[in-house]
């Protein structure tokens, strides 16, 4: 992309940011407001440094980290509680759009850590090799932040015996 580029830059964003919005939107444990505004200073960040991209990462991959850069940075100044709204369950709503509300809750109610190599192990794609060298950590932290995500929304997911199926 040329600098000053504003048809490729405008196509860049629209390929982009539905992407990188979702993975804001569950980074940021469903916080919509704090996710576009992570997408908009990713943007503002990206931006004067794509001349430089060396393209040694797919472009996709480069702009992600930047998100997960501005997340953490909003971890560290934010002290954050999940707090979602009530679903009201509805007849007419299907069994996967419920069960896909319940993960997402769930997800939201990860520590920010863990949530964060989950959504990149999982979701994403990323190996732990690549998550420890972006996120400065060793490759057993990734595992082990994995593992116990992944343990704690087994925990939050388990059908209740109250209520629950089985």
């Amino acid at each position: 992309m040329r600098l000053g580029d504003e048809r490729a830059f405008s196509a860049l964003y629209d390929r982009h940011t539905p992407y990188l919005y979702r993975l804001a939107l569950r980074l940021m444990g469903g916080d919509e407001a704090t996710a576009a505004d992570l997408v908009h200073d990713m943007w503002v960040a990206s931006a004067p440094r794509m001349a430089s991209f060396a393209w040694a990462s797919a472009l996709r991959t480069w702009l992600a980290g930047f998100v997960v850069n501005l997340a953490r940075r909003e971890w560290r100044g934010v002290a954050r509680t999940a707090v979602l709204p009530a679903v009201t369950e509805e007849p007419t709503f299907e069994v996967a759009m419920i069960a896909r509300i319940d993960v997402e809750r769930a997800l939201a109610t990860l520590p920010p850590g863990a949530r964060q190599v989950l959504v990149l192990h999982d979701l994403e794609g990323w190996t732990h090799g690549q998550i420890a060298e972006h996120l400065a950590v060793d490759v057993g932290t990734s595992k082990s932040q994995l593992s116990r995500a992944r343990g704690l929304l087994r925990a939050q997911l388990r059908p209740t015996e109250t209520g629950g199926s089985t």
